[in-house]
């Protein structure tokens, strides 16, 4: 039986395609027509989101934000209006745990399954393979995934109960997104000294300020490489989102406040479309330089 694939952009076209070279039958939907061709020309079969429901017990989305993911499912014609007993949902999107709490609820219902598995690990890690997904729901509807969700990533991991996927990657956003800026902020710092931040780099990588994100975003500030892997336009909504949620749980986040007006005013000077590498340009604004191979 075919699979349901809903959302083939920069994160879900790749890993389309892996589960496809791996044999997997899908049905595909996207907005953009253009990467429904291009799946389609890996083998998949382009369908719409109710035939999805009805054709598919088990279906994947990964799509901007919780609204969408809701419309999907729950609109007119959506998912949901054909999805028969036993299917399985399993929302790859960073939202909110509330939202995928509403969407485990209404889905179980009508006796079907719901499990919240966000990812980390950016498009290289889509086109890889490699990616992580930290998971919330039932661990009987997880098992059913595993298989699917291991050709597309490398670790698969039940947090707990619905929602608690969205959890992980809400901290996991926090961690990366304000290291990013520190790591950007200590650049702009070494440049501003008169300091080859490429030596800077060299001289650091190996002790404890190291860490994925180093190695992962300073070689695409040195290059001025800010085509996207993760855009920054996705993270200003994950940062949205964790100071929603922790408001609403009396949480105190103040450095992931001040990363989201950092944030905020890399959109006002039209950087959304880039990776959140290119946070780093926040900071050269404020000391006039430029962090780049000399």
């Amino acid at each position: 039986m075919a699979v349901g694939f809903i959302g083939l952009g920069i994160m879900g076209g790749p890993m389309a395609e892996n589960l496809l070279e791996k044999g997997h039958s899908l049905l595909v939907y996207d907005v953009d027509p253009e990467a429904v061709e291009r799946a389609v020309r890996a083998g998949a079969k382009a369908s719409c989101l109710k035939e999805i429901g009805e054709q598919c017990r088990i279906v994947f989305t990964i799509l901007p934000k919780g609204d969408v993911v809701k419309e999907v499912l729950f609109g007119k014609d959506g998912v949901a209006q054909g999805l028969a007993e036993g299917s399985i949902v399993c929302d790859m999107s960073s939202v909110t745990p509330v939202e995928s709490r509403y969407c485990h609820e209404r889905l179980k219902v009508q006796g079907a399954g719901f499990v919240d598995a966000p990812v980390s690990g950016g498009e290289p890690g889509a086109r890889m393979g490699t990616l992580a997904f930290m998971a919330g729901g039932e661990e009987e509807d997880l098992e059913r995934l595993r298989p699917y969700l291991e050709v597309m990533g490398s670790s698969v991991l039940l947090v707990g109960g619905s929602g608690s996927g969205s959890v992980a990657k809400l901290a996991n956003q926090i961690i990366v997104n304000n290291t990013i800026a520190v790591v950007s902020e200590a650049f702009v710092f070494a440049v501003k000294a008169g300091a080859d931040p490429l030596k800077v780099y060299q001289a650091i990588r190996g002790g404890l300020a190291g860490s994925a994100v180093l190695e992962a975003k300073l070689p695409m500030i040195l290059e001025r490489e800010f085509a996207p892997g993760g855009k920054i336009s996705i993270n200003h909504k994950d940062i949205r989102n964790v100071l929603d949620t922790a408001h609403a749980l009396d949480v105190p986040v103040p450095y992931s406040a001040q990363l989201f007006e950092i944030l905020q005013c890399l959109k006002v000077y039209g950087h959304m479309d880039e990776d959140h590498g290119g946070i780093v340009q926040y900071f050269e604004g404020l000391a006039d330089v430029t962090v780049e191979k000399t």
